[in-house]
Order: C-alpha cells, then structure tokens, then sequence
C-alpha cells in the first residue's frame, strides 16, 4: 500500500462524482465521434440485412468468420467482472477496490455487444427469437435441448441478469449520495434508485450479505457460459479439430485472461481521462500485473495440451488444420504473431515490477493480450472450418469482406460509448468501497506511527 495521507469521504465524493456532476470539456465530443462509429456499424448491418450474408466473406465450408470469432472474444471480455469483482471480493483482496465497478460494468457492455453477433450472422435477425425459444406450441414446435443455439441464449441471458443485479446492489450506498448532492429532477430520479437508502447498520447488512451471496451464485455461471461457448465447438460433429476435451477449460481461462487485461487498460484510460490518480494507483495495477502473470502461464499451459491433445490422436482432419496452422502461410505467421504478442510479449513486460508501474508499458502489454486473444478465436474457427473433410475438393479458404470489417470495429465503438454514457450518470469507481479501504489505509498508518521506526522500516 502505497504511503501518504488517507483521502476523506469529501474528497471522495468530490473526485469521484465530478464525472457525473461536472463532466470534464471532452467528454460530449468524445461521445460525438463514439456515437458516429456506432452509426457506421448500424448501417452495415442495414446493408447486410437488406443484401443477405453475400456481402460478407462467408463461404461454405467456411460458415462462421468475424462475426462469430468477435462473439467469443466479448463474451471472453466479460469474464473479467466475475474475476476482479466476486473472486477477489471473496478472498478480501483490498487491491480489487478501484476495479471492481469498471469490471462489473465492462461485463455488462460486452455482454450485450456479445448477443448483437450471432443475431446479425444469421441473416434474419427477425426470426432469431422464434428459432431459439419457440412460442408455437400449439404446433408442438418446441426448443432442441440439444442445440447450442438453445445454451448459449439461455447462459448469457442468466449471466447478464446475474451481472446486472450484482451492479446494481453494489451502486444502491453511491446513488444516495448521488441523490444528496443533487437537485431538480436528478435528485427525484436518484432518490427512486436509492431505495431509500439512509446508511444505516441493518441496511449495511442487507448489502453487504447480498453482495457475498451474489458473489458466491455468480462463480458457477462464470464458469459455464465460456464453456457451454466452448461446446458450441465440440458439437459440431464435422469438425474433429473441435472434438477436444479440453476446450472448456481452455475457453475459461483464455476469458479471464483477455478479461483482466481489458480492464487494466481501461483503468489505465480512466485515471489518465477523469484525474484518478489518487484512486487508481500505480500499486493497483502493480497487484493486476502479478495476477494476469498467473492467469497467462495458466493459459499457456492449456493451449500446449490443447495442440498436444489433438496431434496425439493423429486424425487426418486435425494433421490437416495443424498443418495449415503451422505450415502454410499466411496462418503460420498469425500463429507466431498470436503466440507472441497474447504471451511471451506481455508476461515478459510484467516480470519487472519497474515495467508493472510503467502505464505505457502496462497499457502496450494489454492491448497486446486482446490482439492476441481475438487471433485466436479466429484461429481456431476459421482453419477448422476451412479443412474440416480429408476430402481436399471441399477446402476453402476465407477472407473477410469491409462489411464485416466495419461491422466488428464498430463494437468496440459501442462499447467505449456505453462505458462513457455510463459515467455520466453513475460513478464508475465505487465510492464505499473507496471510503472503506481508505478508513483500513487510516488505520494501518496510525498503528504505524505508534510503534519503533526500526520495526515501522519492516
């Protein structure tokens, strides 16, 4: 923990609550351009609805392309609210406090971009809801069980509700004090919110037990969305370079990986945007840096048994796909790039703790690990795809097309614009949390300051 004096609750609530009260002069034009991006997108998939999936690079055998692979990659993003926000808060990791919100609500965000992609690489976006949970019984037309266009619905929509009401429990204490420094309208709105939330020890109580129990119901839907993710996969009977046992895993931890990467550069750009240096410190992402060190070297070892567990069978269909991987270009090089830049790169700019307080260093090392974590979706759709039969007169290749180009960097757009939007109207660094490890900090320099400077030097 980082010396220096505690921060009172006042100037708490006075740093923290400017981005809602005064917002700083390049938040509207920011949210300008986030908003023309987002349009961009808006009108490719208008195009695309309009002209059919013929726009896009979509062939056969090669099905699944962008849209799918950015899929997975949001879904993978979510995962870092669960990580940094329930895990952590079980084990009482006092370094979590900053994150935490910011995580919670990137969950959020990416879970809803995440749903956007399958619905748009249908084709027909209208008949999505009638295919997934069908409302002709009369008919007897009832979901497959079996499908995972029945799983992933189901698991999303439960971990985006499960996420959703973890935020807001956690924002109750903040938006009274939202609703005591406001006025007008604000302050009716805010006081509704609330609850009527008075700060009382019942009350803290209540949240406090429902935050840990949240926390606890949470874990199990952490893991299964990425792996019934990771099933949709193994389903796929034609593709035995999908059959791999350890996909599930693989899936997880490769989530939490990119997770936790995307809110360290996210925290970076806060305490950079809205002058949190004092809230979001060096120390924080210190402790980030020494989890994501554990989390990659997990990964890595799933990815090694993953190649391992699909060479050992020697199926001609997998010698096929790792054979394109590894041998033939351009793939080759994307597996060195991928390789590179989502670990040896980052795990080597996180061993020093020099380079883990260096934001520049920090920020270069996440941006890297999701670079690399796309690559590798797209990785294993596409190649799989691409030489799933020994039969070599079914093997194609794919390239996407500029709609489906726009359409993907158009999601990021959105979800820079909801996270800003955000943070007009709520605090996006949870103020109770702030106030309660700041009172521990208080505590801990008091009972330092009493005892022998030589034990204080220990």
């Amino acid at each position: 923990m980082q010396e220096g004096r505690a921060l009172t609750p006042t100037e708490i609530n006075r740093d923290l609550l400017r981005s809602v009260l005064e917002p700083p002069k390049w938040f509207w034009p920011v949210v300008v351009i986030l908003t023309l991006w987002v349009l961009v997108g808006v009108t490719v998939s208008g195009i695309m609805i309009n002209r059919g999936l013929g726009v896009t690079g979509l062939n056969r055998p090669v099905a699944w392309g962008f849209m799918i692979t950015n899929f997975v990659f949001w879904i993978g993003i979510s995962h870092a609210g669960v990580m940094l926000s329930a895990i952590l808060r079980l084990a009482k990791a006092e370094w979590r406090r900053p994150a935490t919100r910011a995580a919670e609500v990137l969950t959020i965000f990416s879970l809803m971009t995440a749903l956007t992609m399958p619905i748009m690489h249908v084709g027909r976006p209208w008949r999505v809801l009638y295919w997934v949970f069908p409302y002709d019984f009369a008919r007897g037309i009832w979901p497959s069980v079996r499908s995972p266009l029945v799983w992933d619905p189901s698991a999303i929509l439960t971990y985006l509700t499960s996420s959703t009401l973890f935020v807001l429990i956690a924002l109750v204490p903040d938006l009274a004090v939202l609703r005591d420094h406001t006025t007008g309208v604000a302050h009716r709105i805010y006081s509704v919110l609330s609850l009527g939330w008075q700060g009382n020890a019942r009350q803290w109580k209540f949240q406090v037990i429902a935050g840990v129990l949240l926390s606890a119901l949470i874990l199990p839907v952490f893991v299964s969305v990425h792996s019934i993710v990771s099933w949709d996969f193994g389903m796929a009977a034609s593709v035995k370079s999908w059959h791999s046992t350890i996909f599930a895993p693989y899936f997880v931890i490769g989530a939490v990986h990119s997770g936790v990467s995307a809110v360290v550069f996210v925290m970076i750009l806060l305490r950079s945007m809205f002058g949190w240096q004092e809230y979001i410190r060096k120390e924080h992402i210190d402790a980030l840096g020494r989890l994501l060190i554990v989390v990659a070297t997990g990964w890595f070892y799933f990815l090694c048994m993953e190649i391992i567990f699909g060479l050992y069978g020697r199926e001609a269909d997998e010698v096929a796909v790792r054979t394109m991987q590894f041998m033939e270009y351009p793939w080759n090089v994307l597996m060195i790039i991928f390789a590179g830049i989502t670990y040896f790169l980052p795990v080597a700019l996180w061993l020093p703790r020099s380079f883990r307080r260096n934001l520049w260093i920090m920020s270069l090392a996440c941006i890297s690990v999701n670079v690399g974590m796309w690559l590798e979706r797209y990785l294993i759709i596409v190649p799989g795809l691409a030489r799933k039969q020994v039969f070599t007169f079914t093997w194609q290749t794919y390239m996407p097309s500029i709609t489906e180009l726009l359409l993907i960097l158009s999601t990021f757009g959105l979800v820079s614009l909801l996270l800003l939007l955000f943070s007009r109207v709520f605090p996006l660094v949870p103020l109770y949390d702030i106030k309660e490890g700041e009172f521990l900090r208080a505590k801990v320099q008091v009972g330092r300051s009493t005892v022998p400077a030589t034990i204080r030097e220990d």
